[in-house]
C-alpha cells in the first residue's frame, strides 16, 4: 500500500526533526499535553518513554569520557523535567475524571505500580513514595546541587588564570594557534556547562517539591470528588484515589531519581577524560590490600555465631581469591618486564668490535641533562610530556627567530640531584634548576589573592618566586588568581629562554648554508651575487650572528642578502656590515620593539655625553672612565624602570657611530633596553622625546 502524496511518512518526519523543528514541536507536545485530555493507552505510552528517556540519559553519563562532552545536559534537564511536569498535569486530570471507575482508570502503567509495586497497600505506597522523594531531594538533588554551585564558583574564579597559562604556553611555543585557540574555546565552555549545571540543578529540587505539592493534590482532590460528585463512601474514596495517586507519584518520581542521579554523577565526576567504569574498578577495587583486609573481616563476622555465616564467609573467601590474584600479578608483572628487558637486550647485543673513529661523537649542540626523579617526564610509556612541549618549543623558535633550532638531545645524568636539570649549549652547562615532578608551579602574576601552601621555589627561566603545590590544589590556586604550570612546561620555557639567548652560538656555518639554499629556491640570482662573489661565507655567518646578538631575528633573510649585496663592494668588515643591514631593517627593529604603537617613545643623550662617547669609541669598543660607565649604567636603569612602569619599550636613540659600542656595554647589565640610531628609525615613525640621559 503506497502512500498518499503530502501524507506525513517517518522519513518526512525524520526529516522535520533534522531541519530545526524538533525542539518547538516537543515543546508544544508538552502543552498540548497540559491543555488537552489524554486517554490512559496514550499516558502509558508516555510513561513509559518518560522511563526510558531517564534511563539513556542516565547511561550517557556514565559512558561519557568527561562532563564537556555532553555539554547539552542543562537543556536535557530542562526538557525532562517539563515532561515530568507536563506528564503529571495529565494523569492528574485523568484521575480525578475517570478515577470512579477503578484502579486500571488512569492506565496500565499507573495501575501497575499502584497494585504490584506496592502490593495495593497504600499506606506502604506513602511510606516507599516518602522514601524516595527524601533521597531525592535531601540526598542526591541538594548535594548535586552545592557540587555544582562550588564548581561553579571555582571555575570562573580560575578563568583568569587558565587564560594566562594559555598566552604563556603560546608564547613559549608549546602551542600552535590553532592549539591555543581550542584550549580557549574549552576554558569558556567549561565555565558556560558549570554554569548552566548550577542554575539547572534547580531543575531537580523544583520537581521534587511539585511531586510532593501534586501527590497531595490528587489525594485530597480525589476523595472530594469521589465523595461529593460520585456518592462514594469515605473509605472506597480513599482507598481508589490514594492508590491511584501514589502509582501516578512513584511513576513520576522513579525517572526524576534516575536523572537526579545523572547530574549528580556528571557534576561530581573529574574534568579529564577517563572511562568511569574502568575509573571504578580501578580506584576501588584495585587495591590488593584492602581487598584482603576487607575479606578478613567479612570472614570474622561470619565466624559469629547468630551472624548469617553463609553469606558472610562466601563473600569473605570471593574477596580474599580477587585480593590473592591481585597480590600475584603485581609481584608477577617486574619479573616479567625484566625478564622481557633482558632477552631484548641480549638479542640486540653484540660481539664488541675493534675502535675506530666513529667512537668520537659529536658534541650535540643542545642537550639537556635530568636526574633520575625526573626521567619520568621525557619517557613517553610513563606519560612524560617534555618530548612533545621541547618539539613544540622549537616550532616556534624557528618561526619566530628565522633559522631551524637544532633538535635537543636528552640523557640521564646520575652525577645531578634527584630532581635536577642542567642545560647545555655544545657541551657546556649554561643553567641549572630543581623542580618537583610531582608537583605543579604557582606563580603570582602580580594580583594573587593570598598565599599558598607548598615549597617556596624560583621559576628557573625568569627567577620569580613561586610555590610548587600538589596537583589537587591547582583549581583553589587558579581560583586565587595564580597561574600554574606543570614541570615539563617549566623546563620548556627555561629552554625557550635559554634558546632565545645563546641563538648566536647555535647559528653556524652549515645553518647559513641551509638558509642560503632555502633563499635560493625563490631567489637564486640575489644568492649568487652574495656568496662567494661578493663576500665569504664567514662574513655572512658573522653578521647573521651579530644580528642575533642584537635580539633581531633573522627571518627577514631577503632583506639582510639584498642589504649586504648593495654595501658589501664598500667594505667587508662584519661590524659595519651589520649596521648597514639594521638600517635596511629598520621598520622591522622598531616594530619588533614597539609593535603596532603610532609613537615610539625614546630617551637621547645629553650632548656632553655624545661628544664623550664618540672620543672614547675605540675600534669596536669604548673606553670609559670606571666612574662614568657606572653612573652611566645607574642612569640607563632608572630609564628602563620608568619605562616599564609606564609599560612603554625603554629606547635611547644615538647616533651611528657609537651606537653599536653602547649596545655592547649595556647589553648584560641592562638587557631590556634598545640601542637604536639615527637611520634606523624610519622617516614615517613619529618620537616621542621622554627624557635625555646626561
Amino acid at each position: 500500500m503506497s502512500a498518499q502524496p503530502g501524507a506525513m511518512t517517518p522519513r518526512k518526519l525524520m526529516d522535520m526533526l533534522r531541519h530545526g523543528l524538533g525542539a518547538p514541536l516537543i515543546v508544544l507536545a508538552m502543552l498540548a499535553m497540559v491543555v488537552v485530555p489524554l486517554a490512559a493507552p496514550v499516558l502509558d505510552a508516555l510513561f513509559t518513554f518518560n522511563i526510558a528517556i531517564s534511563l539513556m540519559v542516565l547511561l550517557a553519563v556514565v559512558y561519557v569520557q568527561r562532563p564537556l562532552e555532553f555539554t547539552i545536559f542543562p537543556i536535557v534537564l530542562l526538557m525532562s523535567t517539563m515532561l515530568r511536569l507536563a506528564l503529571n498535569v495529565a494523569s492528574t486530570r485523568v484521575i480525578l475524571l475517570n478515577g470512579q471507575n477503578g484502579h486500571g482508570a488512569a492506565g496500565k502503567v499507573i495501575e501497575a505500580f499502584g497494585d504490584f509495586v506496592i502490593g495495593g497497600n497504600y499506606a506502604v505506597g506513602i511510606v516507599v513514595f516518602a522514601i524516595l522523594t527524601i533521597i531525592n531531594f535531601v540526598v542526591i538533588t541538594k548535594g548535586a546541587g552545592r557540587v555544582s554551585e562550588v564548581t561553579a564558583r571555582f571555575i570562573l574564579n580560575a578563568m583568569p588564570g587558565k587564560q594566562m597559562a594559555i598566552d604563556a604556553d603560546l608564547n613559549a611555543g608549546l602551542l600552535t594557534r590553532e592549539e591555543a585557540k581550542a584550549r580557549r574555546e574549552e576554558v569558556r565552555e567549561e565555565a558556560d556547562f558549570y554554569g548552566a549545571m548550577d542554575g539547572a540543578s534547580k531543575f531537580i529540587r523544583g520537581d521534587a517539591i511539585a511531586g510532593i505539592l501534586i501527590l497531595f493534590i490528587n489525594l485530597l482532590g480525589g476523595m472530594a470528588v469521589g465523595m461529593l460528585q460520585h456518592d462514594m463512601p469515605f473509605a472506597e474514596a480513599a482507598s481508589t484515589y490514594t492508590l491511584l495517586s501514589i502509582g501516578d507519584g512513584l511513576i513520576a518520581q522513579l525517572p526524576a531519581l534516575l536523572v537526579s542521579s545523572a547530574v549528580a554523577m556528571l557534576v561530581t565526576r573529574a574534568s579529564r577524560a577517563q572511562d568511569m567504569s574502568k575509573a571504578m574498578i580501578g580506584q576501588v577495587f584495585g587495591q590488593h590490600k584492602a581487598l584482603a583486609v576487607s575479606a578478613a573481616i567479612l570472614g570474622l563476622v561470619g565466624l559469629v555465631p547468630g551472624m548469617p555465616n553463609v553469606a558472610f564467609l562466601t563473600l569473605g573467601l570471593i574477596l580474599g581469591v580477587i585480593a590473592w590474584k591481585m597480590w600475584k600479578r603485581s609481584v608477577d608483572m617486574p619479573a616479567q618486564e625484566a625478564a622481557k628487558n633482558e632477552a631484548k637486550a641480549q638479542a640486540t647485543a653484540q660481539p664488541s668490535a675493534e675502535l675506530s673513529w666513529d667512537e668520537l661523537r659529536p658534541i650535540d649542540p643542545l642537550g639537556l641533562e635530568v636526574g633520575y626523579r625526573l626521567i619520568p617526564l621525557v619517557d613517553k610509556n610513563q606519560g612524560g610530556e617534555l618530548m612533545a612541549r621541547i618539539k613544540g618549543v622549537r616550532r616556534k623558535l624557528t618561526q619566530d627567530i628565522g633559522f631551524l633550532i637544532p633538535p635537543v638531545h636528552i640523557r640521564d645524568n646520575l652525577e645531578l640531584a634527584a630532581s635536577a636539570y642542567r642545560l647545555l649549549v655544545h657541551g657546556v652547562p649554561v643553567a641549572t634548576a630543581d623542580i618537583h615532578a610531582d608537583r605543579e608551579l604557582a606563580l603570582d602574576p602580580g594580583g594573587a589573592l593570598g598565599k599558598l601552601d607548598g615549597i617556596a621555589g624560583k621559576d628557573p627561566a625568569f627567577g620569580l618566586d613561586a610555590t610548587w603545590i600538589q596537583p589537587h590544589q591547582r583549581s583553589y590556586a587558579e581560583s586565587m588568581g595564580y597561574t600554574v604550570v606543570d614541570p615539563a612546561t617549566v623546563v620548556a620555557t627555561h629552554l625557550s629562554h635559554l634558546i632565545r639567548e645563546h641563538a648566536p652560538e647555535l647559528l653556524g656555518h652549515e645553518e647559513v648554508q641551509q638558509l642560503m639554499g632555502t633563499l635560493a629556491k625563490s631567489a637564486p640570482k640575489l644568492v649568487e651575487d652574495l656568496t662567494p662573489k661578493a663576500l665569504a661565507l664567514s662574513v655572512v655567518v658573522r653578521v647573521l650572528q651579530n644580528l642575533l646578538v642584537e635580539r633581531i631575528p633573522i627571518r627577514q633573510l631577503r632583506k639582510i642578502v639584498e642589504a649586504l649585496v648593495e654595501h658589501a663592494p664598500q667594505s667587508q668588515d662584519p661590524t659595519v656590515l651589520t649596521a648597514a643591514v639594521r638600517t635596511s631593517l629598520g621598520r622591522f627593529i622598531v616594530q619588533e620593539i614597539a609593535g603596532m604603537s603610532a609613537e615610539l617613545p625614546v630617551y637621547t643623550l645629553a650632548p656632553q655625553l655624545e661628544r664623550v662617547l664618540q672620543d672614547s669609541t675605540q675600534g669596536n669598543g669604548v673606553a670609559l672612565e670606571p666612574g662614568l660607565a657606572e653612573r652611566l649604567h645607574q642612569s640607563l636603569a632608572e630609564c628602563v624602570g620608568k619605562q616599564e612602569a609606564r609599560n612603554e619599550p625603554a629606547v635611547v636613540l644615538v647616533p651611528g657611530q657609537v651606537r653599536a659600542a653602547l649596545a655592547r656595554l649595556v647589553r648584560h647589565s641592562v638587557p631590556s633596553l634598545s640601542v637604536l640610531a639615527y637611520s634606523e628609525v624610519p622617516e614615517d615613525k613619529r618620537l616621542k622625546l621622554v627624557g635625555t640621559i646626561s
